[in-house]
């Protein structure tokens, strides 16, 4: 089940709201328990066996970690987190490692490994980062462990962060898994943005996306260099306005149930240096990174050749943590590459002199070729779409003409997202407040905005009657 779905938006949803709501308080916790499960179940029976063994493993785990001494919570830390790394790498890893172990076998002793092919189960990534998070922080004596199941297991499970974003950490939402309020102001607010990120999904994502995935299908071959760009650039309005969209969603209904997620993204494309775009881009992740890797690391206190180690492992982790792919895994060492070179003293201060359109236009040219090998099935297609795309071998000839290949209406729609992907809803949003001063205009602007609201949710139940495959890119991590 995903979020753009005509049963999750109309059934599901309003029936989960319903019974929580209509729920004594004690009961809030096993509602959402429940409904987790029911949705996880939805789309994957079986991995739903290894979340409830995860979470009952973990949560005695968590308290085994509190109640030793020293030297044995050292040990306890060590083997509970490198025991759900290692589910990780059976379930998402293996089939790779075999697949790249049986080249070289292949080539030496002419014999293959069969290849496991395990189900991925889905968001193992996101609920392993949460339960890592949760151990963590527990050894780390920031937070105590949890000492009622419920809390925990909906921690792990809570649906409208269970198989993606955001990666929310265990210190920060701890007190709200016990103990939390829901105002009228707070449903609002999480209908509100539930919605906003509901449009951003069906209403640019999906038909900019349908036009990534007719060039990309494409062999690079046929492609001129115009429509090499319009592929990546669409690629790229249709990752942000998927991934963004998913997070406004899962903020949203969180708000509604009385938690507090933390914000995702942050107008990542109007970056004027690659460090500020991992500050605005998946913030959550680029966090998590951060404090349980990069600093326990070293950080940034070794000097520059350490810092630059501990970038490069980062963003190898990173890449990883997206697929097991080549493809992914440069894609990672090639932002850790211009993370570890804006620290070099002449480009820093060369980039502090450079106008901060040209830093963003060079963030932009980085960003897009490195979606070339994020979105690239192949390494080859990668590399052949990005000779194209510099001029370097000449781009198809016979393709059709540009208006052929888009309809005007879907260009107009690209123009429109390139200008939102910059923070100008947040300069209209303050300056239609700004103006909706006194007690008349400020209902006028809430019927606005309560129209404008229903007007979208309408326009997106009408789009997912029409067309209910609407998958979100990174559930496939």
């Amino acid at each position: 089940m995903v979020f753009s779905n005509l049963t999750f938006v109309c059934l599901f949803l309003p029936i989960t709201l319903a019974l929580y709501f209509s729920s004594p308080k004690w009961l809030h916790n096993t509602v959402l328990v429940f409904a987790s499960i029911v949705f996880y179940v939805w789309g994957g029976r079986i991995a739903i066996v290894l979340v409830l063994v995860s979470i009952a493993a973990n949560f005695h785990l968590g308290q085994a970690i509190a109640a030793a001494g020293p030297e044995r919570r050292d040990r306890l830390i060590r083997w509970s987190v490198a025991g759900n790394l290692f589910i990780l790498i059976v379930f998402k890893y293996l089939d790779f490692v075999v697949d790249n172990l049986n080249i070289v076998l292949d080539a030496a002793i002419s014999w293959k490994i069969p290849s496991p092919n395990i189900p991925l189960p889905i968001g193992i990534s996101f609920f392993t980062f949460h339960i890592i998070s949760y151990l963590v922080d527990v050894y780390r004596g920031v937070a105590p462990p949890q000492r009622s199941p419920a809390p925990f297991a909906l921690y792990i499970i809570n649906f409208p962060q269970l198989i993606a974003v955001p990666i929310v950490r265990y210190r920060p939402i701890s007190a709200q898994l016990t103990e939390r309020t829901v105002t009228f102001a707070d449903f609002d607010a999480g209908v509100t943005r539930f919605a906003v990120g509901l449009s951003k999904k069906l209403l640019i994502a999906n038909p900019i996306g349908a036009v990534a995935d007719h060039l990309f299908a494409l062999p690079p071959s046929d492609l001129p260099i115009w429509g090499v760009w319009l592929a990546v650039i669409c690629y790229a309005i249709q990752i942000y306005f998927d991934f963004s969209g998913y997070s406004d969603m899962a903020i949203g209904m969180a708000r509604m149930f009385g938690f507090r997620f933390p914000e995702n993204f942050n107008y990542p494309y109007s970056a004027i240096s690659i460090q500020d775009f991992w500050r605005r881009w998946h913030m959550t992740l680029s966090a998590w990174f951060r404090d349980y890797v990069y600093i326990p690391l070293g950080g940034s206190r070794g000097g520059f050749w350490a810092t630059t180690r501990n970038l490069w492992l980062v963003f190898l982790l990173c890449g990883a943590w997206h697929g097991a792919s080549w493809n992914f895994i440069i894609w990672g060492l090639w932002h850790g590459l211009f993370l570890s070179l804006e620290r070099i003293g002449v480009v820093a201060r060369t980039l502090d002199r450079t106008p901060a359109v040209l830093r963003n236009v060079y963030v932009l040219v980085v960003v897009l070729v490195g979606w070339v090998f994020f979105r690239a099935l192949t390494l080859d297609q990668a590399v052949d779409m990005l000779t194209r795309m510099f001029g370097l071998q000449r781009g198809g000839e016979t393709m059709l003409s540009l208006s052929s290949n888009v309809a005007a209406p879907t260009m107009a729609l690209i123009a429109v997202a390139i200008v939102f992907c910059y923070p100008v809803w947040p300069y209209l949003r303050d300056a239609v407040q700004r103006r909706a001063g006194g007690p008349a205009r400020q209902v006028a602007h809430d019927l606005l905005r309560a129209g404008f609201i229903g007007a979208i949710t309408l326009l997106c139940i009408a789009t997912m009657a029409v067309d209910q495959n609407n998958p979100f890119i990174y559930f496939r991590f």
